[in-house]
């Protein structure tokens, strides 16, 4: 894994060990940042790096512009190697590290701060279920308290999982599909907007 672009593009992010990590391609990584460029949701903005094993996303928006990450996980060995990459980038400044439960505390990027830009990238085994009770749907309406009015939350999980058009105050406003995964970009609802159903407005690349 590395950075694709930014100040610190072309360097290596240590990946986290064991056979249990969830690789992403440059391609992909590119694509998705490509929509969020759209939204001006990178340059001096707050965000959130949730399930984020050693920081890939989190550190390639650091790169790219943005003012400060959090990044949560619980896994304690992800969270060394996480801890040696943003030193290795020189980001620690820029980033606040918890280990906790992310479906518990959503981004805890500080007080009176609301973040701009969620990555939320748990095991596909936790996310397979994204019906309107699920532990996935539940940290969204968290997270719905937590962005800015302007603000995206971008969620990876399996292509075959069946997501609902919103959740909570949180609506998708576009999907990815690349091979075996799913990206979604969720955004705030306006105010005269209801809860939907089940979405199919995936594109494919």
């Amino acid at each position: 894994m590395r950075i694709i672009a930014g100040t610190k593009k072309g360097m290596n992010i240590l990946p986290p060990k064991g056979n249990k990590t969830r690789p992403i391609t440059d391609r992909v990584k590119e694509s998705i940042f490509d929509v969020l460029y759209k939204y001006n949701l990178i340059e001096e903005r707050f965000v959130a790096d949730l399930f984020c094993g050693t920081g890939s996303f989190g550190l390639e928006a650091l790169s790219r512009g943005a003012k400060e990450a959090v990044f949560v996980d619980q896994d304690r060995r992800a969270i060394e190697i996480l801890r040696n990459n943003i030193a290795k980038a020189n980001f620690v400044s820029q980033s606040k590290v918890v280990c906790g439960n992310a479906f518990k505390i959503g981004a805890p990027i500080g007080v009176g701060r609301k973040c701009s830009l969620v990555f939320v990238d748990p095991p596909y085994e936790l996310s397979k279920d994204m019906g309107s009770r699920s532990r996935l749907a539940e940290l969204l309406k968290i997270l719905a308290e937590q962005i800015t009015e302007d603000g995206l939350v971008v969620v990876r999980t399996e292509k075959r999982v069946n997501l609902l058009d919103s959740y909570g105050s949180l609506k998708i406003i576009d999907k990815r599909i690349w091979s075996t995964m799913a990206v979604a970009f969720f955004a705030m609802k306006k105010n005269d907007e209801q809860t939907g159903g089940n979405t199919d407005n995936s594109q494919s690349s």
